[in-house]
């Protein structure tokens, strides 16, 4: 008995639908998800992959199956029929792939939405001054940082915060790189991925001030004053990072949280997460930042409350003993040589003192 044609495509439909679902959730692809927001972006990932599963072993089956199917046979030299278009194929096969991307497109903005990354609140509130109606004039006193706006600077507000912890003063060069001016209207803003909604308008539960640098990450928490080269950050607290870089641009990146977010000199870039895995992680810069790039690398240790705890007295011990050893250096030894036994139970390679030293060691 001959199958009809629409039954085989019934079959091959609900197989590709099956072989499709099975693949988008079982790739493989990514790593382990790490915080509550990596939920949130590997569904997005998974849903993108059942539909690019799909439409690529549909699109192949049918090329091969007419390639084999229409290929020429042995002494067939006549010319194929003559075929015309079809309009509403033609229209299927574009309404569709429009409403995937369509599709796509809501589902992303949703997810982006759910991790904070777009304040309607921002949009709606910020001023439009003359040279926001005029894209060439803005643009213009972007790159010059002189906007005829009397407003607030946010970024040199959020620096001044920082700087009140001495130990993010101690290592940022804020005196020597100016606060840039947020330009919404032309797009040069600071870049941040602040809370979910479900926690807008709660404080953070741990900030951390994150500096970037030729070739290195620095971490200071402003509520202990604690200095160290790898980050440590407790299970199920939600953290909010204050980032910005003394040179050139870095990228925040740890891949197990789904975030990246850059570090632009002149502004302070924001980051919000809740991790929910324990592990050490590598945090990434992202961003190609001079010869040694691809060497900035730095740990990010997500531990139990008890864990961190612990971590924290350790450093501040560590802390105290490094301050009662800089008041006794009898040789006058560099700040390489001299700190060397003290910054390695900090996490904090020895170079990067060299790094930061020059410009506050006096």
């Amino acid at each position: 008995m001959k199958i009809p044609s629409s039954i085989w495509t019934l079959l091959i439909g609900i197989v590709l639908t099956l072989v499709s679902l099975w693949y988008g959730q079982n790739h493989g692809l990514l790593p382990v998800a790490a915080t509550d927001e990596a939920v949130l972006v590997d569904g997005l990932f998974n849903t993108m992959m059942i539909v690019s599963t799909g439409i690529f072993l549909l699109v192949e089956g049918i090329l091969i199956y007419s390639a084999f199917k229409y290929r020429r046979r042995a002494g067939d030299n006549e010319d194929g029929p003559p075929v015309e278009g079809n309009v509403p194929l033609e229209i299927l096969w574009t309404a569709i792939p429009a409403i995937i991307v369509l599709g796509i497109s809501v589902y992303s903005f949703d997810v982006y939405n759910e991790i904070g990354g777009f304040d309607p609140h921002a949009i709606h509130e910020a001023p439009m001054s003359q040279s926001m109606a005029m894209p060439g004039a803005a643009i213009a006193a972007t790159l010059n940082d002189t906007p005829p706006s009397t407003e607030p600077n946010l970024n040199q507000e959020k620096s001044d915060e920082a700087m009140q912890d001495p130990a993010t003063a101690a290592i940022r060069n804020a005196d020597q790189i100016p606060q840039k001016r947020d330009a919404p209207g032309v797009g040069s803003v600071a870049p941040t991925i602040g809370g979910s909604p479900d926690k807008a308008g709660q404080p953070p539960e741990l900030r951390v001030n994150v500096t970037g640098l030729q070739y290195a990450w620095l971490f200071t928490y402003p509520e202990t004053g604690i200095t160290t080269g790898e980050m440590h950050v407790p299970i199920g607290k939600e953290v909010q990072i204050n980032m910005t870089a003394n040179d050139v641009i870095h990228a925040f990146w740890v891949p197990e949280f789904r975030l990246k977010q850059d570090a632009i000199p002149g502004r302070q870039s924001e980051i919000r997460f809740t991790p929910k895995k324990a592990g050490d992680y590598a945090l990434i810069c992202a961003e190609l930042c001079g010869p040694y790039h691809g060497a900035m690398r730095a740990s990010v240790i997500v531990e139990t409350q008890e864990a961190f705890d612990k971590w924290v007295q350790e450093q501040l011990v560590a802390s105290k003993e490094l301050n009662q050893a800089v008041a006794v250096n009898p040789a006058n030894l560099s700040p390489n040589e001299f700190l060397a036994p003290y910054t390695k139970d900090m996490g904090i390679q020895p170079e990067i003192i060299n790094q930061i030293h020059p410009a506050h060691h006096h």
